[in-house]
């Protein structure tokens, strides 16, 4: 692991007690996630929110559904952000601890709830009418041949204006323990919880000393963008252009910004990171990676922090595309996190980009076929497996639900 220079300490302490009760975490992680979770509650059976009888309770948050997969792999991984000091903060931080997660740099807020959301089954909506599924953006793997057919949009209710994570700012969060880390992963839900928390986004994706590696998954929801006190989805542009690795969808990508015409028009709006991953939905995935990317390429190298390398041309780059697997679909949702964590894992390890989009899939497979946020990565020597399939074997392959498990056998 390199040495990442820590920065000072904010001046005010981060407010509220740690979720362990400890005051120093010594030890830098692989990964750092940032991020707000909630508990979800998910239907007992299919229809509307308002014929649904009852509900199973269970955790989602898009940073520490990475985080959790992550330290699946068996990487270090550090959670960090507000829950409520209340009983669904102690689950939040009981359940993600127990996936070895470090949750030491997580705050209690005793004036601010911990955030809760309602779901149906379905895709995420990418329209305020509702009429688009954020397939693309939650998932680069997709269904096989009438899989998850007729789920359509979900119906989805957060009850998280004024949560505790919402609070997040520059001064409420332990930058040094953030930087503590080889990579950094963001999504843009964040930026739009509350003016404190674009604050800080802007403050982690912008230069600063002892800045890690950043990835940034867009994650566009238009509901949170609608309600949003400040700036806009485009604010979320801003963001990508200060990340190194950036993970976007192609349908996210045409509702937050009015992109479409593929992979290679995203790449010619988002020139600036190092390392751009387009996510296609059932199609596959597409990493555009410059040839400059040092520090997300596996060699040593200094920090990549944006731009088009100077006031030339931009750098060149290789472009890798992978095709997506064939998934028996038992819950739509967690897909691309899934897919952010197969990828930055291969991406510690050094692999190759291929190797990184198949781990990416095969992580998001792993999530599709469970009902909830949280699924339990592949064994690594499965995935390594699985990953080095050549191309005829890799399109042939369909997964179903339990694959993911040392007892499963992939087709």
């Amino acid at each position: 692991m390199r040495t990442v220079a820590r920065t000072d300490a904010p001046a005010d302490a981060p407010a509220g007690a740690r979720a362990d009760g400890t005051d120093d975490a010594d030890d830098s992680a692989d990964v750092v996630c940032l991020g707000e979770s909630m508990v979800t509650f998910l239907p007992s059976r299919a229809g509307r929110l308002a014929d649904v009888p009852s509900f199973a309770r269970a955790i989602g948050g898009a940073e520490s559904n990475v985080a959790c997969a992550l330290a699946g792999w068996g990487h270090s991984v550090r959670w960090v952000s507000r829950v409520g000091a209340d009983g669904f903060g102690d689950h939040l931080v009981e359940t993600i601890a127990a996936q070895g997660v470090d949750v030491s740099r997580v705050g209690r807020d005793p004036q601010r709830p911990t955030g809760i959301y309602f779901r149906t089954d379905g895709e995420r909506p990418t329209t305020l009418d509702g009429s688009g599924a954020g397939s693309a953006s939650d998932s680069a793997s997709g269904p096989g041949p009438g899989a998850g057919s007729g789920a359509g949009t979900a119906e989805v209710v957060y009850y998280r204006a004024g949560s505790a994570a919402s609070a997040m700012s520059p001064r409420s969060v332990d930058l040094a323990a953030v930087d503590d880390a080889e990579i950094l992963h963001l999504t843009g839900i964040t930026a739009a919880l509350s003016p404190e928390c674009l604050e800080l986004m802007r403050v982690l994706t912008g230069p600063r000393a002892g800045r890690p590696l950043v990835s940034f998954d867009v994650n566009y929801r238009v509901g949170l963008w609608d309600r949003a006190r400040e700036g806009s989805p485009r604010v979320l542009l801003d963001l990508a252009r200060g990340c190194a690795l950036v993970f976007a969808g192609e349908d996210e990508a045409a509702a937050a910004w009015g992109v479409t015409g593929g992979p290679y028009a995203l790449r010619e709006l988002l020139p600036e990171p190092a390392v751009l991953v387009v996510k296609q939905g059932a199609q596959g995935a597409t990493a555009f990676v410059r040839e400059d990317a040092d520090a997300v390429s596996g060699t040593d190298g200094p920090q990549v922090a944006g731009g088009t390398g100077g006031l030339g041309s931009p750098a060149r780059e290789t472009v890798h595309s992978v095709p997506a697997l064939r998934v028996e679909v038992a819950g739509a949702v967690g897909a691309g996190d899934g897919f952010a964590a197969g990828f930055l894992s291969a991406t510690l390890r050094g692999l190759p980009v291929r190797e990184r989009l198949r781990h990416g899939h095969l992580t998001a497979a792993a999530a599709l076929t469970v009902p909830g946020d949280l699924a339990e990565p592949p064994p690594r020597d499965l995935a390594d497996r699985l990953a080095a399939l050549d191309a005829g074997e890799w399109g042939r392959l369909r997964l179903g639900p339990g694959w993911n498990t040392q007892k499963a056998n992939a087709t």
